[in-house]
């Protein structure tokens, strides 16, 4: 089965604990990841609305139960618990340090009854979440080792009408000031993730089908952010993640471009020029068990 492939900008893997190019994420680079997921989820929430939009105009009508594959932080989990009101949210993740920030990030939303976390890895088998009216995997289906089996597990779990809904991510970038941006970085950047081997994905649509589900929408959203504070530390996180990460793959003076962007961009600055925007976008593909 081929298929046109994506880079994924973060690298290391938050879906189900296991990143098969960088392995487990530990102390200070789960820290990272973690800030990182949340920052993404402010700046480009738009984006996670339009995912989620996708969900709710697909599943079906009286939705009870919506299993999140993946849920990291839980900045999905929190989305689809507040667009499926009636719905148990069961959050699973490999990591139990995600699962906790998750169980934190709960606190005083008033969803903490709603959302029950489930600690368990897609490469060992299915969890033990029961039936589902919705399974959600953003960024998350790429890492596990057999995802074709993951989407039959899905197909099973799954009541009929039930819907499954797979989120990527493309093109996420800082918008770079005129006065840092160098006109080929973006491109070697995006050699670099390749050779580095960071993580990959297919059209999920041929998958999903495979699995036995029907296709029903794949829409591509995109964003432009104007620059602000969170839009900053967005940027300098990316950019500090890219400058560890891909620097055995990028020549000097990329690595002094990403060094001019962290400068820009330093949070601990007290007075920072907000002049970085972002752009990204995603790919949204939502598939239902046939009745």
């Amino acid at each position: 089965m081929t298929s046109p492939e994506h880079d994924h900008p973060y690298g290391h893997g938050h879906g189900h604990g296991l990143d098969h190019a960088h392995g487990h994420a530990h102390g200070h680079d789960a820290d990272g990841l973690a800030e990182l997921l949340e920052l993404d989820a402010s700046v480009f929430g738009t984006l996670l609305d339009q995912a989620v939009a996708v969900a709710v105009a697909h599943a079906p009508r009286a939705t009870r139960t919506v299993v999140d594959l993946g849920a990291g932080t839980g900045t999905g989990t929190r989305a689809l618990a507040r667009a499926f009101p009636d719905a148990e949210v069961v959050a699973v993740d490999a990591d139990a340090g995600m699962l906790e920030r998750l169980r934190a990030g709960l606190a005083g939303t008033g969803l903490e009854n709603r959302v029950r976390t489930v600690e368990a890895d897609l490469d060992a088998g299915w969890p033990d979440v029961g039936a589902a009216d919705v399974v959600w995997a953003s960024a998350s289906l790429h890492h596990v080792a057999d995802p074709a089996r993951v989407l039959r597990d899905a197909h099973d779990a799954l009541a009929p009408g039930g819907l499954l809904v797979v989120v990527e991510m493309t093109a996420t970038a800082p918008v770079l000031p005129d006065d840092v941006a160098r006109p080929e970085l973006a491109a070697h950047l995006e050699r670099a993730l390749g050779q580095a081997g960071w993580n990959r994905y297919p059209d999920w649509a041929l998958y999903v089908t495979d699995a036995g589900l029907d296709l029903v929408e794949r829409r591509e959203p995109t964003a432009v952010v104007q620059p602000g504070p969170d839009v900053t530390r967005w940027a300098h996180a990316t950019t500090s993640r890219q400058r560890e990460h891909l620097a055995d793959h990028l020549d000097p003076d990329d690595l002094a471009a990403l060094d001019a962007v962290l400068a820009a961009t330093n949070p601990a600055d007290p007075a920072p020029a907000h002049t970085v925007g972002a752009r990204g976008g995603r790919i949204v593909w939502a598939a239902r068990r046939p009745r």
